[in-house]
C-alpha cells in the first residue's frame, strides 16, 4: 500500500503547529513553498501518497526548521549527497558505517567523534 501515515501526520502536525503563528503555513501555502502541488500535499499529509522527492522533503525540513535527514529518514529515504558521499569511497565508508554500527555507538558517540575530527580539521563544530 502507498503512503507514508507516519510521515504525513508529523508534517502536518509541525505544519498546524506553526500555521497557529503564521499564515504562511496554511496547507496551499507550504505545499507552495515546498514546490509541490496543494492536493499532493493534502494526500502526503493524509498517508495516501508517498513521500515526495528528497530535495522537496529538504525544502520542508528548511521550512518547519527541523534535521532533513531525521526527516529524509522518517519518509524512508536518504539524501542523495550521502549516496554520492559513499560511491565517492565506497570501501573506507562502508567500513566506517558497519564498525558505527557494530560497536553500537550511540547518537551521542558519533556526534562527538563527529566533533572531535571538525575539530581536528580546523571546522566548525556545529556545522553540519
Amino acid at each position: 500500500m502507498p503512503g507514508n501515515p507516519q510521515f504525513g501526520m508529523f508534517i502536518r502536525s509541525m505544519r498546524e503547529e506553526k500555521k497557529k503563528r503564521d499564515p504562511a503555513y496554511s496547507l496551499r501555502k507550504f505545499a507552495e513553498a515546498a514546490g509541490i502541488s496543494a492536493t499532493f500535499m493534502s494526500k502526503v499529509e493524509n498517508g495516501e501518497f508517498d513521500p515526495p522527492a528528497p530535495d522537496k522533503i529538504k525544502k520542508m525540513a528548511e521550512l518547519l526548521e527541523v534535521n532533513s535527514d531525521e526527516l529524509l529518514a522518517m519518509a524512508g529515504k536518504v539524501d542523495p549527497d550521502l549516496s554520492g558521499i559513499i560511491r565517492d569511497q565506497p570501501r573506507a565508508m562502508a567500513d566506517f558505517l558497519r564498525t558505527a554500527r557494530d560497536l553500537n555507538l550511540g547518537r551521542k558517540e558519533i556526534e562527538a567523534l563527529t566533533d572531535k575530527l571538525r575539530a581536528e580539521r580546523g571546522l566548525d563544530p556545529s556545522e553540519e
